[in-house]
């Protein structure tokens, strides 16, 4: 029992100073690139922190756990959303961009309602099995290039501001990945 505890605070000690690594790393990177820290938070942060999320629904289909799959990546969006923004919120005051506001935000809640669809194929053909297929997987996959393109188009667009501490190019990819 005490070792198990004594993993558990080791574990979160170990996933607080890498969360704080890839801050720093993926501020200092976007500084050296010259873009702006939300680009770098919609892409690399983002991809960094749904690893887990990618690692545990690639097991579950493997093993045929669709509930497990849907259940994992519904119930990370909700608690990203309401708890870790809410707890941010807490610390520290979080302004909202006018691009965020109109731009993210509704391309978020488009994702919310593209998987409402796709997972009630009963609302469209009563004969059909709400699921998720192959078809729609490509499609969402192929959505999700199409954000990555409006992003990176973005990214051309915006001036860094701030003060963000630059590290050497070596450092600030390590600590990013």
């Amino acid at each position: 029992m005490i070792i198990t505890i004594l993993l558990i605070i080791l574990g979160l000690g170990i996933l607080i100073a890498g969360a704080e690594g890839l801050v720093r790393g993926a501020s200092s990177l976007a500084k050296r690139i010259g873009i702006s820290s939300l680009v770098i938070g919609l892409t690399v942060v983002a991809f960094g922190t749904s690893m887990p999320e990618l690692t545990v629904n690639i097991f579950a289909a493997l093993r045929g756990a669709p509930d497990i799959a849907i259940g994992n990546i519904v119930g990370s969006n909700i608690a990203n959303i309401l708890l870790i923004l809410g707890i941010a919120a807490l610390i520290y005051p979080l302004t909202v961009k006018k691009s965020t506001a109109y731009k993210e935000i509704p391309l978020a809640l488009l994702a919310i309602v593209i998987l409402f669809v796709m997972g009630n194929d009963i609302l469209f053909d009563q004969n059909s099995a709400n699921a998720l297929t192959r078809t729609d997987g490509l499609t969402l996959i192929g959505i999700f290039g199409i954000f990555l393109f409006y992003v990176i188009n973005m990214a051309k667009k915006e001036k860094v501001t701030g003060q963000i501490k630059t590290y050497p190019w070596p450092l600030a990819v390590a600590l990013t990945i």
